[in-house]
């Protein structure tokens, strides 16, 4: 399978050379054409700056990007913003978390359907008019032709988002960047959505990386699974290695925080402690204050990524004799950024 995407020791620090946090640290990871890639971690772990990242959308002047990020050919971070403009939108799509908020309240759904079609391509307004209606269609949206002159408050939040969908389908992207699509849905709906994703990645081939907190939509949609904690990715899996035999300490406290269908119990076990602040980060391994196999060595030094074999990385000491490094540790993001 050829790589679409190559992201090679990103990081992400908010400030400026003077002060700076670091949010994201040295990410590096791959997605194949056609994959489904989920990233999973809980609230300020770094999923979605990462994706921000990636399509070039935080703000310059708060926030310092170093790393690589190649796409078909080019590094997205050393490319103009013109380029850039160019890839996003038309090759690079992202569904975000609210659809409320990432609609145009005051432009109808077709228009904005429209939009990126009148941007990336040469196309006709009729010709234009009718793929939106199409799309429409194909989310699901029941009267295409009369929700296409609809605004977005007429919708519930299910259409809503079946409306960013078709947007972001508009000029057939190869890779689509969905930041917690379901979130703000209910079980229902949710479901209808992540079926209608499914549909629509197996009819056109599109790279999918999914953004979730919900190990059981991975389970459901991903092949591959990366697991953030503090801006550090901790375990890059397979989704079926991930459920069988999960490596991290920080993974196997997230299943365990599943509820069990064949089991009665008064009480979800839980992760104790809280994740640490950006710019309160522990030395040495940020999980070891909430680790129940932390060491003395964990408190001083920081693991590398290891590669264990069969599609499997874990960045943790206990495996370290199992493997070699699949890289040499990094600077840290503070020292990067002010280089």
């Amino acid at each position: 399978m050829r790589n679409l995407l190559d992201v090679k020791d990103l990081t992400v620090c908010f400030g400026d050379k003077k002060h700076s946090v670091g949010v994201v640290r040295n990410l590096s990871f791959s997605l194949g054409e056609g994959e489904a890639l989920g990233i999973v971690g809980e609230s300020g772990s770094g999923k979605s700056v990462t994706s921000l990242a990636v399509m070039r959308l935080l703000n310059r002047e708060t926030s310092i990007v170093t790393g690589e990020v190649w796409f078909e050919g080019r590094d997205l971070l050393q490319i103009s913003e013109k380029e850039m403009r160019s890839v996003r939108g038309d090759q690079i799509t992202m569904i975000f978390q609210e659809p409320m908020t990432s609609l145009n309240p005051i432009q109808t759904c077709g228009k904005q359907i429209m939009e990126p079609m009148f941007l990336h391509t040469h196309i006709t307004k009729k010709d234009a008019k009718d793929k939106a209606i199409g799309l429409l269609r194909l989310c699901g949206i029941p009267e295409p032709e009369q929700r296409f002159n609809e605004y977005p408050h007429q919708m519930s939040g299910g259409m809503r988002q079946r409306v960013m969908i078709a947007m972001s389908l508009a000029c057939d992207p190869q890779l689509l960047i969905a930041d917690e699509p379901t979130t703000a849905l209910d079980v229902t709906i949710q479901a209808q959505i992540l079926e209608l994703m499914k549909s629509i990645k197996a009819q056109t081939n599109m790279s999918v990386i999914m953004i979730t907190h919900d190990l059981g939509i991975v389970a459901d949609f991903c092949s591959r699974v990366l697991i953030f904690y503090a801006g550090q990715i901790v375990e890059n899996t397979p989704v079926e290695k991930l459920m069988s035999n999960p490596l991290h300490p920080y993974t196997q406290g997230l299943l365990k925080a599943l509820p069990k269908l064949h089991e009665e119990t008064d009480r979800l076990e839980t992760i104790e402690g809280m994740v640490p602040d950006a710019d309160d980060m522990p030395e040495g391994c940020h999980f070891h204050p909430r680790c129940p196999s932390a060491s003395k060595r964990c408190k001083k030094e920081c693991p590398d990524l290891f590669e264990m074999g069969g599609g499997q990385a874990v960045r943790c000491f206990l495996y370290e004799g199992a493997r070699t490094p699949s890289r040499t540790p990094s600077r840290t993001p503070e020292e990067k950024a002010l280089s």
